[in-house]
């Protein structure tokens, strides 16, 4: 089934597996009065249904190979749906402060991974010095667990960077973004993917279903 959510800008976001993508938009055009037009980009594909309502996809694992500005008549996805659905390796990172999940993933499956957790307490609403030093604590827990995300990042996928399509990470950005100012994570940040899974508290079952996600395609309908 489908994964459905709200939209960022309004609209409905829809993963579909890569395999079912070309009948998922045969059944678009059967809804939306048919299909006008569909605009191709090496980083988007834009379907135009007859009543006005748009499916509009930002390529996974860019570049689609086309030429850019490229319009077709009628429905015109089979480019896409033939990119989407190439075998990849890809590595995971999915981080919230106090756990992490890292792993490799091929054709929906982890074949590799180390996931951890560590203490982190929550804010205190406690004030004064106590606060201060709860804080303090804090915050040296919260670089303790960062820092042992970033060791399994190295030792999980720091060898194999060479051989990942891509990277795509999960959880919590402001974590995500910390762990990009270690430079032994340079190139893991550099093949990572624009998109960033919402995922739950990392754990092995959460990177699991990660696998599987990284797969899907995201298509966003206004």
């Amino acid at each position: 089934m489908a994964r459905k959510r709200q939209a960022p800008g309004g609209g409905t976001a829809v993963e579909v597996e890569p395999e079912r993508l070309e009948r998922w938009f045969d059944r678009f055009a059967d809804r939306n009065d048919g299909v006008e037009h569909t605009d191709l980009s090496p980083r988007q594909v834009r379907v135009r249904g007859g009543n006005g309502v748009v499916a509009t996809v930002t390529v996974p694992f860019e570049p689609l190979p086309v030429e850019p500005d490229t319009r077709h008549d009628g429905l015109a996805v089979d480019v896409l749906v033939e990119h989407v659905c190439k075998p990849r390796r890809i590595g995971l990172l999915l981080v919230r402060l106090g756990a992490h999940s890292v792993g490799v993933a091929e054709e929906g499956r982890v074949v590799a991974s180390r996931t951890d957790r560590h203490l982190v307490h929550g804010r205190s609403a406690a004030g004064g010095w106590s606060q201060q030093r709860f804080a303090r604590r804090r915050s040296g827990q919260a670089r303790q667990a960062l820092r042992a995300a970033a060791d399994d990042a190295v030792d999980v996928l720091g060898g194999r960077v060479a051989e990942l399509d891509a990277v795509v990470l999960g959880g919590d950005r402001r974590a995500l973004d910390e762990l990009r100012q270690d430079h032994r994570l340079g190139d893991l940040f550099a093949k990572a993917e624009p998109r960033v899974l919402d995922v739950a508290e990392p754990r092995r079952s959460v990177l699991d279903e990660a696998a599987e996600r990284v797969r899907f395609v995201e298509v966003v309908i206004r």
